[in-house]
């Protein structure tokens, strides 16, 4: 017997391509990029999965549209804004909306989504660089500096996956338990340093890096 479609309570609304990607980007951020199938989509919507390809071709043009969608989120640098400020937000923006959409980072470097949306962020982060007074061999090396920062530490960040703040603690205590503090004493205090209430103006380690990468391309251009 053929698998029926979910009810849903919005059933009743017309079914649209908003609507159909909205459904994929809730879909995978509740159950993984991996769980959205045109089946899958179609049960959440309520509809004959035969119905979706009024709407999208097919599940890659799905991966390219929702990948556009959460690109389209981030704070763009705003046109005559002091560039380390501006790019600063674009950054810390980029990177809390990709680890909230757990499986964007992955899909975005994967090459989906390289229209749109991501090409106005490329554009207005190279443009805000080039205005500030950096060379395009300058741009070209220091765009890609950022952007390895974001991707980068985004993927770490989600695929460490150690859960809650408690259970975090937990396994940090029954690690140090394990540990050889006489033999690896740098290591036992940087697990005490994840243990420590955090200062409120501390903004995390993203943040530092960033600052970094931001102060030094800072200097290198004043040298230039």
């Amino acid at each position: 017997m053929a698998t029926q479609p979910k009810p849903r309570e919005d059933a009743r609304v017309p079914l649209s391509r908003e609507r159909v990607i909205d459904a994929a980007i809730r879909i995978a951020d509740e159950s993984g990029l991996e769980s959205l199938t045109m089946r899958r989509l179609a049960q959440e919507l309520g509809v004959e999965a035969m119905s979706l390809y009024y709407y999208v071709a097919n599940k890659e043009e799905i991966l390219n549209a929702i990948a556009d969608v959460v690109v389209g989120e981030w704070e763009l640098p705003s046109p005559g804004a002091e560039w380390k400020a501006a790019i600063r937000r674009t950054a810390v923006s980029a990177h809390e909306i990709l680890v909230r959409h757990r499986w964007a980072a992955s899909l975005v470097l994967s090459g989906a989504g390289v229209s749109g949306a991501r090409l106005q962020y490329m554009n207005s982060i190279m443009g805000s660089l080039r205005e500030a007074g950096f060379s395009a061999d300058q741009t070209d090396h220091a765009y890609h500096a950022l952007e390895s920062h974001i991707m980068g530490f985004t993927l770490w960040e989600v695929g460490m996956n150690l859960g809650s703040a408690e259970e975090l603690a937990a396994l940090a205590t029954g690690f140090l338990e394990q540990l050889s503090v006489d033999e690896f004493p740098y290591v036992a205090e940087h697990v005490h340093q994840h243990l420590k209430p955090r200062d409120p103006k501390d903004e995390g380690s993203f943040a530092f890096g960033l600052d970094l990468i931001l102060d030094g391309l800072e200097r290198l251009r004043d040298r230039a």
